[in-house]
């Protein structure tokens, strides 16, 4: 952790409480709280009230540029970069208001339909041994991004203007392509269905396996074909068993099938074709590599997609990523920035440890969620009873307050 927040937090953070404050803050969202807010993370650092985070979130000198880039490259200098696979998608947070920034109802992948939410895109660093969110990106709808003044309420910075998510990715795949300039991009149909960001990653001569729907057409003999249509016409042997990569269960099998779909300068694309060995479901990928490449490396590249969720999941359970009850641009950025610093140490501690002793027969790998218990039960942090009691009041004055306030506002409302 000490090298962790020397690389990190020390250089892009202004003054000393700064620093202090935003280490406090990294550990506490490490700590197995039933919420985190800035009122739980205070009470588990040791504060007395909410306000020193508060702060950091709102009004700290940090320079979250620089700290994201430096976060950027310390994930890629330790994750090394051989067999790279940049996988972009987008989360949502579930919202009941529409002041927090970038509010709106529009489609999440969270819950799979259109909700109030907060919508944004994250780019995942995979390698074979390891993985974690090196850039994110919040969404503006347009019922945002028009709007000057909900922007001015929202502290959106003046130069920040409509990108849809596929622009988005770009911007944050062009950065990290500046660092691995042979890695592969992964991401689903939102992208894969984007003509922009699949020209721009062939112009760059980057592979690429991208969802595409179903009912995208091709040109064939026949005329055009929908690729689910294409499916039907193959045989048998057009079809061949592999792995997409270990999960939690084992080897994860698929029947495979590729289809050259054009060749020239600019290099080689395919349609590849995924099938459930159980049920039959089919999924569809845009390829492009600029030669051509085995079945095999474009199944290894379809199958590292699976990170950037089980990055969602590892970020949110056990960093909070998702927990942030903050409204404006700025805390939205440093809340998610500090929870990606808090995440990348872990899949950093993970990492590490499975270099230095490989698990033994009988047991399993360590995991995230077992490193962040082990540090939760060796660094555990003890309070006294009262500043428990203390905080309890602190919350039960701040509720009345709350309630008062509720109360006359209904006052108000129905004279």
């Amino acid at each position: 952790m000490n090298e962790l927040t020397d690389t990190l937090i020390d250089p892009h953070l202004a003054r000393p409480e700064t620093r202090t404050t935003a280490c406090e803050v990294i550990r506490a969202l490490l700590a197995p709280l039933t919420a985190k807010n800035c009122w739980s993370l205070a009470q588990q650092a040791g504060h007395s009230r909410p306000y020193r985070i508060q702060r950091l979130l709102s009004q700290a000198g940090m320079d979250e540029k620089a700290l994201a880039a430096a976060l950027r490259d310390y994930l890629i200098g330790h994750l090394g970069t051989d067999d790279v696979v940049l996988v972009v998608d987008e989360t949502g947070d579930i919202k009941k208001g529409t002041r927090t920034v970038g509010a709106a109802r529009q489609y999440t992948g969270t819950t799979g339909q259109v909700e109030n939410c907060q919508v944004a895109v994250y780019l995942a660093y995979t390698t074979p041994e390891a993985h974690a969110l090196i850039d994110h990106r919040l969404y503006l709808p347009a019922s945002w991004s028009d709007d000057p003044a909900r922007l001015r309420s929202a502290g959106v910075p003046e130069d920040v203007e409509f990108e849809t998510k596929p622009e988005l990715a770009r911007q944050m795949i062009a950065t990290a392509l500046a660092r691995v300039p042979g890695a592969w991009v992964a991401g689903d149909e939102v992208y894969g269905r984007n003509p922009g960001l699949r020209s721009y990653l062939e112009q760059q001569r980057v592979g690429y396996v991208m969802e595409m729907a179903a009912t995208d057409r091709m040109a064939t003999p026949r005329g055009p074909l929908a690729v689910k249509e294409l499916a039907v016409l193959l045989p048998d042997a057009a079809w061949q068993k592999r792995s997409a990569g270990a999960g939690s269960q084992g080897e994860r099998f698929y029947d495979w099938a590729l289809i050259d779909d054009h060749t020239d300068t600019a290099g080689v694309r395919w349609v590849l074709i995924r099938r459930s060995r159980t049920s039959g479901e089919l999924a569809f990928f845009r390829c492009y590599a600029p030669q051509a490449v085995p079945l095999a490396r474009l199944v290894a590249v379809a199958g590292r997609r699976w990170r950037v969720e089980e990055s969602f999941q590892q970020g949110k359970n056990l960093a909070g990523l998702d927990e942030h009850q903050v409204r404006m641009w700025r805390s939205w950025h440093r809340w998610s920035l500090l929870a990606m610093v808090a995440y990348a140490f872990l899949a950093l501690c993970r990492l590490r440890e499975l270099a230095r002793h490989r698990p033994s027969s009988g047991l399993v790998a360590l995991s995230c969620s077992e490193i962040a218990r082990l540090l939760h039960a060796l660094f555990r942090v003890e309070h006294d009873l009262e500043h428990a009691l203390d905080w309890s009041v602190f919350r039960r004055a701040h509720q009345a307050q709350a309630q008062r306030c509720h109360y006359r506002r209904r006052a108000l409302l129905e004279s």
